[in-house]
Parts: C-alpha cells; structure tokens; sequence
C-alpha cells in the first residue's frame, strides 16, 4: 500500500506543478483517486479541485482575480495499475503497463483571501469556453459568460490569537466531518478537543492556554495535518512536521 502511495504521489507530482497547494499530500492523493469521473468544481481545503476529461487534448483555465493574464494548464493524473492485475497478467501470459490512465485532467487553484466568488473560464483544445461541468456561469465585464464558484468566507490567517491568553483555532474540510486539534497542551490527545463547525467547512476552537510557545496539529479523517495557513512549521522529536503557536 504504501509503495503505490509513493508511486502515485510521485506521479503527480512529475507531471504537475502546482507550488501554493500540497498535491502531494496523502490526503489530496487518496480524495482525488476516489473520483471516477470529472464533474463540477469542488472545494477541497483552502482551494477549488477543477476537473475535466483527459478526452481531450489540452484543457487550460484562467481565472478573473489574476485579470486572465494567465493560463494554468491541466495536469493528467495518472495511477498505478491495481496489483491484482498483474496476477491475471501472468496467467494469461501478457505484459501490463505499470500506470494507467485515469481519465481525469485537473487543476487546483489555492483561494485567495477574502475572496467571495471565484470567477473563470476555460480553453479547451483551443477554445475558449465557460466550464461545461459547471451550471453556474455570469456574465463578466466585457459581455462575456463566465463560470463562477461560490466560495466560504476565507480568512487571512487560520490560526491567530484573539484575546491575551486564548489561540483560535481555524481548519477547512467538507462540511459534516469531525475535526480536532492535539498538542503539547494536552499531551497530543487527539479526541480531547473537538472543533465545532462555526460555517459549512470551517472548523473553529478558542483555548485558554499558558504564555510560551506550543506546537500543534488537526486531526481530520485518522490523518494528522499541519495548519496550511501558519508558516511556523517545526520537526518534532520522532520526525514529524507539525505547526507552533505563541501566547503572549
């Protein structure tokens, strides 16, 4: 399992680049290999998954808050082959590519902060289009149909303190989900601090705590996740990458 988490990150990782969102991430790998066709934009974190058919030859995107100075070209996710196929393989005596086609170019475009409606339009083999999988379109300033995804509101900083002697705690996922938050305040237990959903997506927690440094993580799915939104990131003592906070 873990050799075809490795091959698969690496996989997308070579044939796209993608600096602002961690597509590299396990929990990104894992969410995007579930879905077994490409549909409408969805939200995933801190960011909007766009997805089209790897039917076509090129598929690009632009989007209204970069002036659509700016085409971000699709990447083509391609998967290991399932290891059941090759026991079939050799009994009947034929080679198997290693990697296959998933059938899905996609795009992920980190939300800018404060952003409200994320505004877009396509080029898909050369052509100029609004998105086809997405039902919700405007008309932009020049007259023109643009396709537009609702956005929750995003703050700037996830994870900020808000009275002396409290930390508020902010963390994205899909809306219906449990999310809590473990440190060194607590001796990393990961059910202690359950955070409540304040918005659709938006988890949030205030806790008193004592002056000093303290580090932390969310704990989301059985997964372990550093605050995307804190660059203060430190190696604990057995590895790993976890995020620092600081009471005054």
């Amino acid at each position: 399992m873990m050799k075809a988490f490795i091959t698969s990150a690496l996989l997308i990782i070579i044939i796209g680049n993608i600096a602002a969102v961690d597509i590299g991430s396990y929990h990104f790998i894992e969410h995007i290999r579930t879905i077994s066709e490409p549909g409408r934009p969805e939200i995933l974190g801190d960011a909007v998954l766009f997805t089209a058919s790897s039917s076509f030859r090129r598929v690009g995107i632009s989007f209204a808050h970069d002036n659509y100075a700016r085409v971000h070209w699709f990447s083509h996710l391609i998967i290991p082959r399932d290891p059941a196929d090759y026991e079939v393989s050799r009994r009947e005596r034929r080679a198997l590519e290693p990697n296959i086609d998933s059938g899905i170019l996609f795009h992920l475009e980190p939300i800018p902060p404060n952003m409200r409606n994320m505004d877009y339009r396509m080029v898909i083999d050369g052509l100029w289009t609004a998105d086809p999988l997405n039902p919700l379109s405007i008309t932009g300033p020049l007259g023109i149909v643009e396709s537009r995804v609702p956005l929750p509101y995003i703050r700037q900083n996830f994870a900020e303190p808000i009275a002396p002697g409290t930390y508020r705690f902010e963390f994205r996922a899909v809306p219906g989900e449990t999310v809590t938050v473990g440190g060194s305040f607590n001796n990393w237990d990961p059910f202690m601090y359950v955070m409540r959903e304040t918005s659709p997506g938006l988890y949030t927690l205030t806790l008193s705590l004592p002056p000093g440094n303290f580090q932390y993580l969310f704990f989301h799915r059985g997964e372990q996740h550093i605050d995307p939104q804190n660059t203060r990131v430190l190696y604990s003592r057995n590895g790993r990458e976890v995020s620092e906070g600081t009471i005054h």
